[in-house]
């Protein structure tokens, strides 16, 4: 059969003729002309199959065949790692290259900037993983109302990584009336609930057995301590003349460690794993394909849906824990019929996920006897304190990771010890019923602060009253007539012309005069002392003051006495308002 046969438009053929598809694949040829009529799909192959294209090319047609003006989004496809996104757009781009339709990719790792750009642009297939997709829609950068069709690829997969909840999350954002592809490479029991509910009639397609590897790849098994597995492997990788492999390992720390035991043996290897940027993941993955790297370490999730073409070796360098993962793992190699080679390694402690695996294959894996490193160590696993087997690899990865943690943390614990203890806080006060000032954490004790400028404490509240009471000047010293600040002030002057112009008199008249005063003064008798009257509180009208009394009061403040001047007392004259001085001079008639 061709795609001709399989219904599908001169634009597609073209395209799919252009990246060397000459006959379609089992899953391609069943999955293909019912998602064309609209139906829901449930397919379930070996990975490297070709499903991407059994549910990318239908939907570019569909589309195609119906535009819809404002490029609204009219295809999901929900996917569960970066790498596989990337992969599944970059696909969507060579299948529709002939057609008018736009699609991009989201996935966390790097910004959303260039994203949300490419969104308000306009789109009509959306690849996209759960985590940042779930982001985008909170935000409101993207609008699932006019979806059409709804792919959820390595559903299985996207399960076991703890994405049930954000899966069952975007499903309640989607509109109930849809078409629905549902693409795995294995089907597990605790899958069919979810299949049951998402599907409406669906047509199922399962081309190979559940979990079954491919016929073409050869399978091989090597018995090895722990200790020996990176020296074993660089071996393999000389001897077999191995022109690119891809390496799996069970933790992240294993990633890093195994590839850089490969680079001091002279290998070019690379990891990628989760801990990885996603440039960094990307930098791996490109020098990987083009060869500038031979050897690839990475881990389940990190490799999962890769498809990297001509792929001869697959090393299991740590059984996985679960059967399936192993025919994922292989199936990496021997895609699209070709042949490819899968070799494991065992050491004592995996013995119980290589019986997991035989028992799921329904055969025993080929053993390789002779090699340099043979297992020796046949002592018994250790186990905890609740009677479950510790595996060394898991722990070495905490132990790995306690030390990074340490390490980050050592400068800054230092720095701290470095800086001087703070003194003990002061004794809480009593509460008063206000709050209480709190203190800045940069600032240092209250006690130690120096005092603002303008702001003084006051202890006691003649301190404060004083403190606060509007600023007086201090008092001038009492001069006499000429030892004045200024002697060439115009009072003094005055004074002083006034004293050497007046008139003398004669020395007789002077005594004669003061007796005649004293006289007068003796006969006028002296008023007797009031009585004490209680005065009466002020009414309203008489405490208002009249208008002489205010202009008097305007003229005082004009021209008299500033407020804040001391008062001068009834026995302290002013040299011009002395009788005996200005007097006789300014009012003779001579």
């Amino acid at each position: 059969m061709t795609f001709q046969e399989l219904g599908l438009r001169g634009e597609l053929l073209r395209a799919l003729a252009q990246q060397g598809y000459e006959h379609p694949s089992p899953i391609q040829e069943k999955a293909i002309p019912p998602a064309l009529a609209g139906r829901d799909v449930l397919g379930c192959a070996q990975t490297g199959t070709g499903k991407t294209c059994a549910f990318a090319a239908p939907i570019l047609q569909r589309l195609a065949a119906a535009p819809v003006s404002g490029r609204p989004i009219r295809a999901l496809i929900l996917t569960p790692t970066r790498e596989l996104a990337l992969q599944i757009q970059e696909s969507f781009a060579a299948y529709g290259r002939h057609l008018p339709l736009r699609s991009a990719v989201i996935f966390g790792g790097v910004g959303q900037n260039p994203q949300v750009e490419q969104l308000k642009r306009g789109v009509d297939i959306l690849v996209a993983t759960p985590g940042r997709l779930g982001d985008l829609y909170q935000q409101g950068f993207v609008e699932l109302t006019r979806l059409e069709i709804f792919v959820l690829d390595e559903a299985d997969r996207m399960l076991d990584m703890g994405f049930i909840h954000d899966v069952r999350r975007i499903l309640g954002w989607l509109p109930k009336k849809k078409q629905t592809l549902f693409f795995s490479a294995t089907m597990p029991p605790e899958v069919r609930s979810l299949v049951d509910s998402l599907l409406v009639n669906p047509v199922k397609v399962a081309v190979d057995p559940v979990s079954s590897p491919v016929e073409v790849i050869d399978q091989k098994l090597y018995y090895v301590d722990r200790g020996n597995k990176s020296k074993l492997l660089a071996a393999l990788i000389r001897e077999l003349g191995v022109k690119n492999a891809l390496v799996f390992t069970r933790t992240k720390h294993g990633a890093n460690k195994v590839a850089g035991e490969l680079g001091k043996a002279g290998i070019s290897a690379a990891a990628i794993h989760g801990n990885k940027s996603q440039t960094a993941r990307q930098q791996a993955l490109a020098d990987f394909k083009s060869g500038a790297v031979q050897v690839l370490v990475a881990t389940d999730i990190a490799a999962r849906g890769l498809d990297i073409e001509e792929l001869s070796h697959v090393f299991n360098y740590n059984l996985p824990d679960v059967p399936e993962t192993y025919v994922h793992r292989i199936g990496r190699t021997g895609r699209a019929g070709r042949g490819g080679t899968a070799i494991s390694f065992c050491d004592v402690n995996e013995r119980e996920e290589l019986k997991g695996i035989e028992k799921l294959l329904g055969k025993p894996i080929p053993v390789v006897e002779n090699h340099p490193w043979p297992m020796e160590v046949l002592e018994p696993l250790p186990k905890d304190k609740k009677g479950r087997v510790i595996n060394p690899e898991d722990a070495e990865a905490r132990a790995a990771a306690r030390e990074k943690r340490r390490s980050r943390e050592g400068p800054a614990k230092a720095a701290l010890q470095a800086e001087p203890v703070p003194p003990p806080p002061a004794p809480a006060r009593k509460e008063t019923g206000k709050p209480q000032r709190k203190e800045e954490p940069d600032q240092p004790p209250r006690e130690e602060r120096k005092p603002r400028r303008g702001i003084r404490a006051s202890k006691t509240l003649e301190q404060a009253l004083t403190a606060t009471a509007p600023a007086r000047p201090a008092p001038q010293p009492e001069y006499t007539d000429f030892h004045r600040p200024d002697p060439l002030a115009s009072d003094v002057i005055m004074d002083a012309t006034a004293r050497l112009l007046a008139p003398r008199r004669p020395a007789a008249e002077a005594p004669a005069q003061e007796r005649e005063k004293k006289q007068r003064r003796r006969k006028k008798p002296a008023p007797p002392p009031p009585a004490p009257v209680r005065e009466a509180a002020p009414s309203r009208e008489a405490s208002k003051p009249s208008p002489g009394r205010k202009k008097e009061r305007r003229n005082r403040d004009r021209g008299g006495r500033r407020p804040g001047e001391p008062t001068l007392h009834s026995h302290q004259k002013d040299s011009t308002e002395q009788p005996s001085l200005m007097k006789p001079y300014y009012l003779s008639d001579d």
